[in-house]
């Protein structure tokens, strides 16, 4: 009697499996009802139980997915206004989103390394084109109703390149952008030896993604990222993400930070500006 797949946890029961015989046919009947919860307090329960485990999960309806008449960014922006840290696990696909969302998170991250090496089978060094990004993007927000950030790698270019990726981004219904600021091409944030852009054009692409949103009436998220700690140092980071957060970036982002200190040291900056 054991099914299938376990509604609670969705993963395959490899011995019911092999007890179905060989010649069984591939259209099997389904599994009589039985007596129980509805799917509803299924869900309300595992809620509570991801709430025991997480303290800052929140299972409420009202505090995850895009209701109805909301853009997708102004879902993101609704959830990170309440307090505590809000998980936003990475997928690569629309299958990965949905079951991202199923699992009851309030938001999913499209991430370029994993998008290089699913779609590509290569690694993140920069090989992804925009094209590619803003397609699986597309085929990801329209799979799921949570909010989708995306990872915008460089900009895929100068200012002008990173205006027409957030616009593509916005168009995609993503509901924000991340955006670096390496040369190119750059490598994946758990790599050495990355190099950056200048302090000058690190702003300038910011302010480039702030322009574009303003010309797009958009509210997309821009989330600001800078790889200068381990290609610099942690004051050229702390400086870079204040000097982002002056010019308008709604989520800040220092990659490779080496200590609780550093954590610490970083939320200081900017304050009232969210950080990943």
């Amino acid at each position: 009697d054991a099914p299938l797949v376990d509604t609670h946890t969705h993963t395959f029961n490899l011995s019911a499996l092999q007890s179905i015989p060989l010649h069984s046919p591939l259209a099997l009947p389904p599994p009589p009802r039985r007596p129980g919860p509805t799917p509803g307090i299924l869900r309300r329960r595992a809620g509570a139980a991801m709430a025991a485990r997480a303290p800052y999960f929140a299972p409420e309806e009202g505090a995850r997915g895009i209701r109805p008449g909301e853009s997708p960014a102004a879902a993101l922006r609704r959830i990170l206004a309440t307090p505590g840290a809000h998980q936003a696990p990475c997928c690569f696909d629309a299958l990965g989103a949905r079951l991202v969302e199923r699992a009851g998170f309030p938001i999913c991250f499209m991430g370029g390394f994993c998008v290089s090496a699913a779609r590509l089978g290569l690694p993140d060094v920069g090989l992804i084109s925009y094209g590619e990004m803003v397609d699986q993007g597309r085929l990801i927000t329209e799979a799921v109703s949570v909010p989708v950030i995306g990872d915008g790698d460089n900009g895929y270019g100068n200012s002008m390149n990173i205006k027409r990726t957030v616009k593509g981004y916005i168009n995609a219904g993503l509901a924000g952008i991340m955006l670096e600021d390496q040369v190119a091409p750059k490598a994946c944030g758990h790599t050495e030896g990355r190099k950056v852009i200048s302090r000058e054009e690190a702003v300038m692409h910011i302010k480039a993604a702030i322009d574009a949103r303003k010309e797009s009436a958009s509210d997309i998220v821009i989330v600001a990222r800078t790889d200068s700690r381990q290609a610099v140092s942690l004051d050229e980071a702390l400086w870079r993400v204040q000097a982002f957060a002056d010019a308008g970036a709604d989520v800040l982002f220092i990659d490779a930070l080496a200590s609780i200190e550093e954590m610490k040291a970083f939320c200081a900056v900017a304050p009232g500006v969210p950080k990943m």
